[in-house]
C-alpha cells in the first residue's frame, strides 16, 4: 500500500493497482502510434473535440510565488492528476484523462487570486503549492469558475532556483526560447507526464509514493542541448500554436 498526495496536501493510503492502472492508461495512450491516430479525432472548429488540461496559478498581489516555484509546482501537479488513484478506476476522473490522451495534449494556464483561487479548489484536480491542475475536459465545457480566470498576465519574476533534490528527476527548460511563465508551466507539465509514461510501473509507483519530487531548471541553450543528449532523456516538442516555432524542443526530462 502506498501513500499518495491529494488536494490541499492531504495524504491518503491507496493500493498500488489503482496507480498501476492509471500508469498503464497513460503509457498506452501516449504511445507514438496512438498519438498519430489522435490527430484525426480533433476539429479545431468544434470545441467539443478539443480537449485540454486547465492549470490555475495562484498569483496574489502580495507575496506571489517565484517563476521557478510555479514551474516546479506545475510539473508536479500535472503528473499527479495523471497518476492519481482515481485515474485507475472507472469514473469521471479516468474518462476525462482518457478523452484528453486521445487528442492532442494541450494545457491552458490561467492566473487566479483571492476568492477566485479558493473557488476552484472545489473542482476536481490536484493542488501543489501555487498551482492547481484540473481533470481535463473539452475546451467548450470548462467550468465557469475556471473559464473566467485570465489566461494573460502569467509572467512572473524568476526568483532563486529551488534546491535540487538528490535523485529526483530533472526537467530542464530551454531559457533561450524566452517563454512566458504560463507557456513554460504547460511545457514542464507535459514533461513530467511524458517522463512517467516513458518509465515502467515500478518506477512510477515509487515516484508517486514519494510525492513526485523533481527539480526544474531553466538553462542556456548550449547546456540544454547537452542535456537532450543524455541517454533516456524525454524531450517535449511543441506544436507551435503559441510563442515558439512548431517542432521546437522546449523542455527535456531526465530521470
Amino acid at each position: 500500500m502506498l501513500a499518495a498526495a491529494h488536494p490541499r496536501g492531504s495524504v491518503v493510503a491507496v493500493t498500488s493497482p489503482a496507480i498501476e492502472s492509471a500508469h498503464d492508461l497513460l503509457r498506452r495512450r501516449l504511445a507514438d502510434d496512438a498519438r498519430e491516430r489522435a490527430k484525426d479525432t480533433e476539429d479545431p472548429a468544434d470545441s467539443s473535440t478539443v480537449q485540454a488540461m486547465q492549470l490555475a496559478i495562484n498569483l496574489p498581489k502580495q507575496d506571489s510565488p517565484s517563476r521557478n516555484q510555479v514551474l516546479n509546482d506545475a510539473a508536479r501537479a500535472a503528473v499527479a492528476v495523471c497518476l492519481d488513484p482515481r485515474a485507475g478506476e472507472d469514473g469521471f476522473w479516468r474518462d476525462g484523462l482518457d478523452n484528453w490522451y486521445s487528442r492532442r495534449i494541450r494545457k491552458v494556464v490561467r492566473r487566479a487570486r483571492n476568492k477566485a483561487w479558493d473557488d476552484v479548489q472545489a473542482l476536481p484536480g490536484i493542488t501543489v503549492g501555487a498551482v492547481r491542475a484540473f481533470v481535463p475536459s473539452a475546451v467548450g465545457e470548462v467550468p465557469h469558475a475556471i473559464a473566467k480566470l485570465q489566461i494573460k498576465g502569467t509572467d512572473i519574476e524568476p526568483g532563486p532556483e529551488l534546491p535540487s533534490q538528490p535523485g529526483a528527476p530533472l526537467i530542464a527548460v530551454d531559457a533561450s526560447l524566452g517563454m512566458t511563465a504560463g507557456k513554460a508551466a504547460a511545457q514542464v507539465g507535459h514533461a513530467s507526464m511524458l517522463l512517467a509514461a516513458a518509465r515502467d510501473a515500478a518506477w512510477a509507483l515509487a515516484w508517486a509514493a514519494a510525492g513526485f519530487p523533481l527539480t526544474v531548471r531553466e538553462v542556456p541553450r548550449a547546456e540544454f542541448a547537452e542535456l537532450c543528449r543524455t541517454p533516456g532523456a524525454v524531450p517535449v516538442r511543441d506544436a507551435g500554436f503559441t510563442e515558439v516555432a512548431p517542432g521546437s524542443t522546449t523542455v527535456v526530462a531526465i530521470a
